[in-house]
């Protein structure tokens, strides 16, 4: 019996937020655990070409982080029994303001946030002063110096899916072994696993290794029926069953 959450990317406010409430009812409707909802910026340096594109067109056309705080606890209130966790970069934190994105986070009931920064970790640690879980990126080969960040993270492990071009680190190289690696060093709190995932193969490899969550990004967003959506998450939960 599978216990690997499926997580759904929301690129919201693209093309609208309207559109990005209806496509977050089909993501839960079809069976999506958890929604990971990015706040739009002008300047998303880290995400790929399609995502960044759709983040920067969804900044053009509303600005106003209000506007998405509000949508946000729409989909609190009527999702009670799915988890919503906030992708944020560290400028768009600030543009807004830092005590009131963490107000707006505590207001809406989100604790887990997905932080992009720089090498100044003075907003991520105000953020974990007051409550908030920032997650953090470990990669496949094992850096020791994020293993050892992941350890003294209070949120959840960001794992790379799939070995990239440091490869993998020896005697570690499939995703099973790299995750017992992790909960052998201590890791205790939630692993969740993405980048790459974009078959239901993947999906599969990524529950049979003992991740708690999977990450599915660009694979789902270029589904643009709402009939697609639904019969890709279907089709991936009912693959590991």
């Amino acid at each position: 019996m599978s216990n690997c959450k499926f997580i759904g990317y929301l690129s919201f406010g693209y093309p609208n937020i309207e559109e990005s409430l209806k496509r977050a009812e089909v993501y839960v409707n079809s069976g999506c655990d958890i929604l990971e909802i990015d706040l739009p910026t002008n300047n998303p340096f880290l995400d790929s070409e399609f995502i960044g594109n759709r983040m920067k067109k969804a900044y053009e056309n509303c600005s106003n982080y209000e506007k998405y705080f509000e949508n946000i606890q729409i989909l609190r209130n009527k999702y009670k029994n799915v988890g919503i966790l906030i992708l944020a970069y560290e400028h768009t934190i600030i543009e807004y303001g830092v005590d009131k994105f963490i107000n707006k986070c505590k207001e809406t009931g989100i604790e887990d946030i997905i932080f992009v920064g720089n090498k100044d970790e003075k907003t991520k640690n105000e953020l974990i002063k007051k409550g908030l879980k920032i997650s953090t990126y470990v990669q496949y080969h094992l850096d020791d110096l994020e293993v050892q960040n992941a350890l003294n993270s209070n949120g959840f492990v960001y794992l790379q899916a799939k070995p990239g071009k440091k490869g993998f680190k020896e005697n570690y190289e499939t995703l099973n072994e790299v995750i017992k690696y992790l909960r052998k060093k201590g890791i205790k709190q939630s692993i969740y696993c993405g980048v790459g995932i974009s078959e239901k193969e993947d999906f599969k490899m990524v529950n049979d290794a003992g991740a708690d969550a999977a990450f599915v990004g660009s694979s789902l967003l270029k589904k643009e029926t709402f009939e697609d959506i639904e019969n890709m998450i279907k089709t991936w939960k009912n693959y590991i069953k």
